[in-house]
């Protein structure tokens, strides 16, 4: 398998554990569907962790170039 399909399933790793969670929720009844919970939280917290990492270094990578564009600046 080359680098760049690793990288795209590795990549969509978060949204399929919060689809097989769901996926188990219907399975399970009364109070086993707690079971999925951790599932849920870890694929939720991978993606806003990495959507919030994404902003940041946009946010970074503006201000550098806004930096870099002022006359008279010294990078």
């Amino acid at each position: 398998m080359n680098q760049r399909r690793a990288v795209i399933w590795v990549s969509l790793g978060a949204p399929f554990l919060i689809l097989l969670a769901l996926l188990a929720t219907n399975q399970r009844q009364g109070k086993d569907r707690v079971q999925v919970l951790p599932a849920v939280l870890v694929g939720s917290g991978l993606i806003i962790s990495s959507a919030l990492g994404r902003q940041r270094r946009r946010a970074r990578l503006l201000a550098d170039l806004q930096r870099a564009r002022t006359p008279g600046s010294n990078p």
